[in-house]
């Protein structure tokens, strides 16, 4: 029976789970790590790398390695390698579909059905790009649900008594702070904030600039141009980050990082914690506003909290954790693996989703209730944001209010449909527009206009405009103008299968040329041994056959290889094979 898994599609590194019988199973990707780079490389020669493979040549291939996208998801970002444009949902696809074919390999079974976390802050279009990247990475996505919400799913089948829980999730490239109330076998979400551009990418930042700038000082040269040294501190940067967080120094040795007058020079510096602290304090001191905003929201103070959760892997740095107690009074609980609990929420949420959780087991009896973060609202007169559902609403939710006309006999009105906090709607994120026509004319004031906002679980919305007077509608689901259309999704799907099949394929023709390859060392020295002892004829076959594979498996590029090559090679072996057989 197919698979249901959970998928944590982390900025930096993302994560996969799924229900093995009653256990949760954090499922390792092919290289056999517990998380997978969120990183996607294009090669020269056209080859495409995801995960380990593509972060580990990122020094060598700056200019065709993308990283960090989940930061541009719901924009009109585009990356351009090899002459095509990729939009962030195919992007994050090619990250979901490795994540989809490692687990498929580990589970032994097909796995068409997901459900992908999202940062709780995330706006409609931001999740419904994630929606469609799990689409086209041929992913049936079950729910979209709140990363701080899935790890305090897991965090709740096993601490299941009455409690109200602070989940601080500080990931890779977004912030959420989430109040949940936990129960008699339910999760609720009472109010959620954030910020969607602050994680440790922006840590990582502080020390790159502060090492550029360091060795600038010291050597007199300066990097900022050079894309291949700057990846290599990114690089060192990052590790030094990790070192910091249970060591009080970091060195950082990049030998041969730039050329000057005098010749080779190299980045030999030393970071401490308390220089680290100092340059990202502000970065910290950022989060103490998301922390209070949903305390405020869900209507309790701090000393009402029981537990605080830490999720993400930036939640590791010491002074994240100093101000997490600052801010609320309490020890941040170390029960759960901020790198996995987020996946191993999704997890159960998918096996309990596609039906094949085990009756009667605690994760099948809970319930979740979460919330929509932003507040929805339409354009009315005088530019106003009006809202219909506020913010830290609980979804599914549906809400409607009558509007009427501003100006006398209108034939129809424009609906904009907005998201965000601020009074006027130039200060919000317009997520998308319609027009109701056919309006039966009359006086400014007296038609009767009823508009409907309707958010699914998955916090994606749809919006509907109707006239009671002459009963005509108009509803769209709101796709921001910056996603994909349904055709360019359906060819995403298509370009995506036929990659695969191309990939099978050079793998196909790889592995024989690397057999070839292992072959012709294997029987050299018996063919060598053979010489004395066999017919001169036979010896001299095999000794040309020998050659005649050498030439071919040492002529052929493996990354360009054709079928044509793959099959003479394949020839060449067949035949050497049958004169080694007759050597004695």
């Amino acid at each position: 029976m197919a698979k249901a898994i959970g998928i944590d599609l982390g900025t930096t590194n993302s994560c996969m789970a799924a229900m093995v019988g009653s256990e949760i199973v954090v499922i390792p990707n092919a290289e056999g790590g517990r998380t997978t780079p969120s990183v996607v490389a294009f090669t020269k020669n056209g080859e495409r790398l995801v995960g380990d493979l593509a972060k580990r040549q990122a020094a060598v291939n700056t200019d065709g390695t993308v990283a960090s996208i989940k930061r541009q998801m719901g924009t009109d970002y585009r990356f351009k390698r090899n002459g095509k444009k990729y939009t962030p949902q195919e992007i994050s696809a090619m990250i979901l579909s490795k994540l989809k074919k490692d687990a498929e390999s580990y589970l032994g079974d097909t796995v068409n059905d997901a459900v992908i976390t999202v940062p709780a802050y995330f706006t409609d279009a931001q999740r419904q790009a994630t929606k469609d990247a799990g689409r086209i990475a041929g992913l049936n996505v079950l729910r979209i649900i709140n990363e701080p919400t899935a790890a305090a799913f897991a965090y709740g089948l096993v601490n299941g008594m009455e409690q109200k829980i602070l989940v601080y999730d500080l990931g890779g490239g977004t912030f959420d702070v989430s109040v949940i109330e936990i129960g008699d076998n339910l999760i609720e979400v009472l109010a959620t904030a954030g910020d969607n551009h602050l994680g440790g990418d922006d840590f990582d930042a502080r020390i790159v600039d502060y090492l550029v700038a360091e060795f600038k000082r010291q050597e007199r040269v300066d990097i900022r141009k050079d894309v291949t040294a700057m990846q290599r501190v990114r690089e060192e940067a990052e590790k030094a980050k990790k070192t910091l967080s249970s060591a009080t120094t970091a060195m950082i040795n990049i030998p041969y990082l730039a050329v000057g007058k005098d010749g080779p020079k190299h980045m030999d510096l030393t970071l401490t914690r308390a220089k680290f602290d100092e340059l990202t304090a502000d970065l910290v001191d950022r989060t103490a506003g998301p922390v209070q905003q949903a305390l405020a929201d869900a209507g309790i103070t701090s000393s009402q909290l029981t537990k605080v959760l830490l999720v993400g892997g930036s939640t590791r740095i010491p002074a994240v954790q100093a101000k997490v107690k600052m801010l609320t009074g309490l020890e941040p609980s170390k029960n759960v693996n901020p790198d996995e609990c987020v996946a191993s929420g999704a997890a159960i949420q998918a096996e309990k989703l596609s039906g094949q959780l085990i009756v009667g087991s605690t994760a099948s009896e809970m319930i979740l209730m979460d919330v929509t973060p932003l507040t929805l609202s339409i354009e009315t007169v005088g530019g106003v944001a009006t809202p219909l559902i506020r913010r830290n609403t609980t979804i599914p939710a549906k809400y409607s209010q009558i509007f009427t006309t501003a100006g006398n006999f209108q034939k129809s009105v424009d609906i904009k449909v907005l998201q965000g906090e601020r009074r006027f709607a130039k200060d919000n994120k317009l997520l998308g527009e319609f027009r109701l026509d056919g309006i039966k004319k009359a006086l400014a004031g007296v038609p009767q206009i009823e508009v409907t906002f309707e958010i699914d679980a998955n916090g994606i919305v749809t919006v509907s405009a109707k006239d009671l007077g002459t009963g005509k509608a108009q509803q769209i689901t709101i796709t921001s103008s910056s996603n994909m259309s349904e055709e360019e999704i359906e060819q995403a799907i298509r370009d995506a299968k036929e990659y695969e099949a191309a990939d099978g394929e050079r793998k196909e023709f790889i592995d024989i040329r690397n057999e070839a390859e292992q072959y012709l060392s294997q029987v050299s020295p018996q063919i060598e041994e053979a010489k004395k002892t066999s017919d001169k004829k036979d010896y001299k076959n095999a000794k040309a056959c020998w050659s005649e594979l050498n030439k071919r498996v040492c002529k052929c590029n493996p990354e360009k290889m054709t079928a044509m090559e793959a099959g003479e090679i394949r020839d060449a072996k067949e035949k050497l094979e049958e004169a080694v057989s007759r050597l004695r």
